[in-house]
């Protein structure tokens, strides 16, 4: 599943949510925007695969956009649905804009990811371990939702995910964090991200 600059900026809009349009025409005033498969086919089921993509959306130093769309999962394995390590359930990212909420730092302690250091996001918790996501109990706070790598290039979530939002390759990944160090030079180490469902493009 992939999608095209125009069809992710428009239902940003559409949502009533920020666009950045590099204003200051430094460049590298990054769009991060996740989408998640909320298809009829499989709404609120554990898949256990990357069906959901992350994109990256930006003006370069000459003002041309660029867009890139990656492999991803935004919803937990089923690992981590059955094996979560907080009491209340695994957490899944409820969709919605997240305003300065991420930073460039250690994921784990381990590489460099986009890590919720900077603000609070809101997700629902799951305990019941049925592989069906439930979206009733709300949770907002710091837990950690990272947006990381998971394999090589990997076939399951599993327990990459138990809320974070994961690249399915790594190559992907380690391009998307390549824009984002650059971003972070230019204008600050905090980073929005946008999680959209499918149903909105």
């Amino acid at each position: 599943m992939c999608y095209t600059r125009e069809q992710i900026e428009r239902a940003v809009k559409a949502k009533g949510y920020k666009w950045f349009e590099d204003a200051a025409n430094k460049g590298y005033d990054v769009n991060v925007v996740g989408v998640r498969n909320n298809s009829p086919a499989v709404y609120r089921k554990v898949t256990n695969v990357f069906d959901d993509c992350i994109t990256i959306t930006f003006k370069d130093s000459l003002g041309n956009w660029n867009f890139f769309c990656w492999n991803a999962t935004t919803d937990p394995g089923k690992k981590g649905v059955q094996q979560y390590h907080n009491a209340k359930g695994v957490a899944r990212l409820v969709p919605g804009q997240y305003r300065s909420t991420w930073m460039v730092d250690k994921h784990q302690g381990k590489y460099d990811a986009l890590c919720q250091r900077l603000g609070d996001v809101t997700v629902w918790r799951d305990a019941n371990k049925d592989l069906v996501f439930d979206e009733k109990v709300k949770d907002t706070g710091m837990f950690g939702i990272n947006i990381h790598k998971a394999g090589t290039d990997s076939t399951w979530v599993e327990n990459w995910s138990e809320g974070c939002q994961v690249f399915k390759r790594v190559k992907d990944f380690n391009e998307f964090m390549s824009i984002c160090k650059r971003a972070a030079k230019i204008h600050g180490n905090k980073f929005s991200y946008t999680l959209l469902e499918s149903t909105d493009i």
